[in-house]
């Protein structure tokens, strides 16, 4: 059985070299035969082996008001070529694990995505990692086209959207597959200052939602916008002026450089 994967890049935020990782960790953790497919504005600079894509037509107004990735609502309907089951990864990702069970694991007309830990009591999906048989979203490319910013402002996040929405419901890895860098690395206030992010036993696939991505994490730095301190650092900071947010997310807002991640984010 052939296994595909597909990815989105658009816009500057990401260069090849994140396809290309992707493609190299694919190569190291999924058992052939499997295609990379990019849907992208710009193909310069990928591996001959990934298979690009232009962007699906999708015509609306993306949303103004509102945070959460709208424009992989493009990936939600006809994909030209690209038919039957398919499994779609952020380009911010680490594979750290065998992948096949990503492909044989529920019902081929299932759309399965990653929990989202931070709120556990509402049972939300997580988009970084999800897989669909292509069109089983297109009702909710519908609904978001008719009006994306009214979508956008009652469900926050297209990820909310998506579990709210999809057609016949949503089912969720098995606990334990996909590691959420922040929640499930990161050691805890104050174990954050002693202690480097770890990869918990089993992961498969670490996630990176909310604006720290891999390049962050090795260098140990909240974003691209922070500076990597040493924890003496970070904690003088908290009361010399430097800090940009409140003194409890500050002291949470730390974490060492996470070295291990180098190892697996590579072509």
């Amino acid at each position: 059985m052939m296994k595909q994967v597909i990815c989105i890049k658009w816009g500057t935020k990401y260069g090849p070299e994140y396809v290309n990782r992707l493609y190299g960790m694919l190569s190291r953790h999924l058992t052939p035969p499997f295609r990379l497919v990019c849907f992208t504005d710009a193909t310069e600079g990928l591996r001959t082996e990934i298979e690009p894509r232009p962007l699906p037509v999708f015509e609306y107004e993306a949303p103004k008001n509102t945070l959460g990735k709208w424009p992989k609502s493009r990936l939600w309907g006809d994909l030209g070529d690209v038919t039957g089951v398919v499994l779609f990864i952020d380009l911010d990702v680490i594979i750290t694990g065998n992948m096949d069970d990503f492909f044989t694991y529920g019902d081929p007309t299932d759309v399965i995505l990653a929990r989202n830990p931070n709120t556990p009591l509402e049972k939300l999906g997580q988009t970084s990692i999800y897989r669909m048989p292509v069109g089983k979203l297109e009702p909710l490319q519908r609904i978001f086209k008719a009006d994306p910013q009214a979508a956008a402002d009652k469900f926050r996040f297209e990820q909310r959207f998506v579990t709210r929405n999809a057609p016949g419901g949503v089912k969720f890895w098995p606990k334990g597959w996909v590691a959420h860098f922040k929640w499930h690395c990161i050691p805890p206030f104050p174990l954050n200052y002693l202690r480097p992010p770890r990869l918990p036993s089993g992961t498969k696939v670490v996630i990176f939602p909310g604006g720290l991505n891999p390049p962050d994490a090795i260098a140990g730095r909240w974003s691209d916008k922070d500076a990597a301190h040493t924890p003496r650092e970070h904690l003088a900071a908290t009361f010399d002026g430097r800090r940009r947010e409140g003194v409890s997310r500050h002291l949470r807002h730390y974490f060492m450089p996470a070295t291990w991640v180098a190892d697996y984010w590579r072509e």
